[in-house]
């Protein structure tokens, strides 16, 4: 286990560090460097921080606020049930998603920031108090690697439904108590049909910037031609015998396949939540280095200034 998270380590912060590491901005105004939104000026305010350009657009003085630089509280929702327990290509979907919250946790962990866990497990619900400092992350990372499996545990023969993963209840668990402000991340594989986590979610991005990593494998998005397969739901312990080598059959599993990770993806966007996909058969770490350069692409396109048209010349 010490070798796998040093491992870990080494090549999260060898490939990713520097990408998102930054002073964190709090979400409300305060002393800081970072500039806010402008207000009219009151006496007693500092002269320095003059907002000449409004001033002069609306001739009456204006000062801009200051965000607050903040440290940064990080809680982590990780799914480590059953369905996790899979995985058809280099990992498993739980290795995975032990490997998100280490990206996470590594380049986070630094200025007094804090990482906390909310683990969902087979044996039931832990929770993981947010701390400081590396020591802490591997503790915290350690912890998540104990965490026993259960999908092999449960006898096919006795498939017990209610055994099925709750990501709503753990959803709001993340919520309640209620939290300080900062990052929610949300680790799962997302494979609940009702999306009833949907509504939690949101609830959950008003009050904090929520990110969701969906964990995939090839084999839920397409099943191969091998015959009669006999499958087994690690979470429920039910049985079924799918005929492969019906061509029928695959095409329509892959358009459900396609259909529900739409769904999931629309779900998501409706919540306010960041979307990354990150799947066993490709490179994470690439993954995770794409995500985070078309985000900064994107909200710097957000903070540039409109394009206003030249006026017309003369007509000659």
């Amino acid at each position: 286990m010490e070798r796998a998270l040093r491992r870990l380590e080494l090549t999260v912060t060898r490939r990713l560090d520097g990408l998102l590491l930054g002073d964190h901005l709090g979400l409300v105004p305060g002393s800081g460097t970072e500039k806010a939104e402008s207000r009219t000026y009151h006496v007693g305010d500092d002269v320095r921080r003059m907002d000449w350009a409004v001033t002069a657009r609306t001739t009456v003085p204006h000062v801009h606020d200051l965000i607050a630089d903040r440290e940064l509280e990080t809680w982590v929702l990780v799914d480590l049930t059953a369905s996790l327990e899979f995985g058809t290509a280099a990992w498993e979907k739980r290795d995975l998603a032990i490997a998100a919250v280490a990206a996470v946790g590594y380049l986070t962990a630094r200025g007094g920031n804090r990482l906390g866990a909310y683990v969902l497990s087979g044996t039931g619900p832990r929770v993981l108090p947010a701390r400081t400092g590396r020591n802490s992350l591997r503790a915290l990372l350690r912890t998540l690697l104990a965490t026993p499996r259960t999908a092999l545990d449960r006898p096919a023969s006795a498939p017990n439904v209610s055994a099925a993963t709750d990501l709503a209840a753990a959803v709001n668990g993340l919520r309640n108590p209620p939290r300080r402000r900062g990052l929610a991340v949300v680790i799962s594989d997302f494979l609940s049909t009702d999306l009833s986590w949907e509504r939690p979610l949101r609830a959950l991005a008003g009050r904090h910037q929520v990110l969701a990593v969906e964990i995939v494998d090839p084999r839920e998005l397409e099943l191969p031609r091998v015959g009669l397969l006999t499958v087994m739901d690690p979470e429920t312990g039910a049985t079924l015998e799918v005929p492969t080598s019906s061509r029928r059959l695959r095409e329509s599993y892959a358009r459900a396949a396609a259909a529900h990770r739409r769904e999931t993806d629309a779900a998501l966007r409706r919540a306010g939540a960041a979307h990354l996909v990150l799947r066993t058969d490709t490179d994470w770490l690439a993954d995770i280095v794409r995500f985070v350069l078309a985000t900064r692409r994107s909200r710097g396109a957000g903070r540039r200034p409109p394009v206003t048209a030249r006026p017309a010349g003369p007509a000659r």
